[in-house]
């Protein structure tokens, strides 16, 4: 209240010229904020789309011989041009507007992967059993839907033109130079521990890609404005920080796609996507804040909002992966020291016989998870008989034999 009070004053003193064009230029300030935030939107829930029908693909031809069959099929051509309209329409987001609204709105394809996991599962459950499994999701979407309201209710209305001259400007200016040295010394030392000392804890390889994914959207913001300006008649093209940011931008995406890559080799994808959504969403908009001053002139009833919604969206995404269900791997059962001339590897630590798991093998005839069952290979002699004058003596083969106790 008292920001709209004084700002409703700073306008009855101006002239009536300049308070018109005032009020024209804050109006047209909230509908770069809502033409952004519906791009960001609508572009990550087609990317969660596209991923859901690219998924949906693999699984069904999971057991076909031709690893690319995929390729054949619409479904997947049909999720990869989703994905890459959807990914066009969050880099346009970026030049409309401010980078710290922009980047928590990645929370909807949380949401949406959940909704859509949800309505397209396959299993029949009964109602009280469908509200026991999925409350967390249900409160968690919620909780998310209320801090995405409140991103894009009180975000700052920070906009200024990506002409070459400003973002020079930012770049040289001595608070990001002090946040990249403090970022680059972080991110040595990050990269020393997990290369040398082998810490693969999930938060030093997230805070790797966190780094990266700030010096990215802020890459992708200066790349999308400049070029938005161009369409529009002013050319930005011939500035040299146009290129210095476009190889910025490559080379931090890629880099931050192969720690991720490595980081789903070692840990859970809900895991990763809860983590790497808060570390990532809370480095970012510090570094719009320091490059972009994206929080300058807001009053602090507006920050503290934002900061609530994010908080608020922390958690719903935080409730929503908690409660995805983890997959089972599928580890049949396959003796091979029971062949005849394999060497038996489980003495050198390397076991190519896997614990039972699942709830399926091989062999298996009753699939009983309340029931106990010990698979133990038996040896059992077996004699070959004398062909004429020559006689050898019996070689033991080893033979599977089940045994159930209950």
């Amino acid at each position: 209240m008292d920001g709209s009070h004084s700002a409703a004053l700073q306008l009855q003193q101006l002239p009536p010229t300049s308070s018109s064009s005032a009020v024209s230029e804050a109006s047209f300030s909230y509908k770069e904020n809502l033409i952004g935030a519906l791009l960001a939107i609508f572009g990550h829930l087609v990317v969660s789309i596209a991923l859901n029908l690219q998924k949906y693909c693999h699984i069904r031809l999971a057991g076909s011989k031709d690893s690319r069959a995929y390729f054949k099929t619409k479904t997947w051509w049909l999720g990869l041009f989703l994905m890459l309209l959807g990914e066009l329409g969050v880099f346009a987001s970026y030049a409309f507007a401010p980078l710290s609204l922009i980047v928590p709105l990645s929370a909807v394809s949380v949401i949406a992967s959940a909704i859509i996991g949800i309505i397209f599962i396959k299993e029949k459950w009964k109602p009280k059993d469908f509200l026991r499994r999925y409350v967390l999701s249900f409160v968690g979407c919620g909780l998310a839907v209320v801090g995405t309201y409140l991103l894009v209710t009180f975000a700052p209305n920070s906009h200024e033109k990506m002409t070459g001259e400003n973002v020079t400007r930012h770049l040289v200016s001595w608070p990001f130079l002090l946040y990249m040295l403090v970022e680059i010394i972080l991110f040595c030392l990050l990269l020393y521990f997990y290369k040398e000392k082998n810490a693969n804890n999930i938060v030093v390889i997230l805070l790797l890609v966190a780094l990266l994914g700030s010096m990215t959207v802020v890459t992708v913001k200066a790349v999308a404005g400049m070029l938005v300006l161009s369409i529009q008649g002013n050319l930005q093209l011939d500035y040299p920080i146009f290129y210095v940011m476009f190889v910025c931008m490559v080379a931090t995406a890629v880099y931050q796609a192969a720690f991720l890559s490595q980081a789903s080799q070692m840990y859970d994808s809900s895991l990763i996507a809860s983590v790497g959504y808060i570390l990532s969403t809370t480095i970012a908009i510090t570094a719009g804040a320091i490059f972009y001053l994206d929080f300058i002139g807001e009053d602090v009833l507006h920050i503290c909002m934002f900061a609530l919604g994010c908080l608020i969206a922390f958690l719903g995404v935080f409730l929503i992966t908690r409660n995805r269900k983890k997959p089972i791997p599928f580890e049949p059962y396959i003796s091979m020291d029971a062949m005849p001339g394999m060497q038996n590897m489980h003495d050198k630590g390397m076991t190519v016989q896997p614990e039972l798991k699942a709830s399926f093998s091989y062999g298996a005839l009753e699939n009983n998870d309340n029931i106990s069952e010990i698979y133990a290979p038996a040896t059992l002699p077996v004699m070959q008989e004398e062909h004429g004058s020559r006689s050898a003596s019996g070689v033991p083969y080893r033979v599977l034999e089940h045994t159930k106790k209950e």
